[in-house]
């Protein structure tokens, strides 16, 4: 069948059904005819329509729910990452002094303000910037009087 002759078909099922919300005459078991409302479809339907846009409705809050707490914890996340990330940059300001320190800056401050200058390497910056570290790297232990200790190497019983 071609799309006329199918148009044609649907047109007379339409003359035969009356118009919509209208009853249609069925006849029953016995021959007598039953009025039935065309509309009970459309209202099943519309029944339909109206649970899965509830059910829908009903999902789209649990989402914000879900999306709600997510980016709760998503900031929390952040939070920790920014509070751990300025612990390491603590630590590593730390032990770049312990380390300037133990290669005897006279002033740590000073030679931190240059380390970057010289490509974060103390060595570098050992033999750039003489003037700012001692002679030795780390002081000789002495007494209290700045005297060698009583019982060092090399001591006679005299002194």
């Amino acid at each position: 069948m071609d799309g006329l002759q199918d148009e044609a078909r649907l047109e007379g099922q339409a003359a035969v059904q009356g118009p919509q919300g209208a009853p249609a005459q069925v006849s029953g078991d016995d021959g007598t005819a039953v009025g039935i409302k065309v509309d009970d479809g459309v209202t099943q339907v519309r029944k339909d329509c109206e649970a899965a846009l509830a059910e829908r409705d009903a999902r789209i809050a649990e989402l914000e729910g879900e999306i709600a707490e997510a980016a709760k914890t998503a900031e929390s996340a952040e939070a920790l990452r920014r509070e751990m990330d300025e612990l390491r940059r603590r630590g590593d300001e730390e032990r770049v002094g312990f380390e300037l320190q133990l290669a005897g800056a006279r002033n740590v401050k000073a030679a931190r303000s240059l380390l970057a200058d010289h490509d974060n390497d103390i060595d570098n910056l050992r033999a750039a910037e003489p003037w700012l570290f001692s002679a030795s790297s780390a002081p000789a232990p002495t007494g209290a009087a700045g005297l060698p200790r009583a019982g060092a190497a090399g001591a006679d019983e005299s002194t």
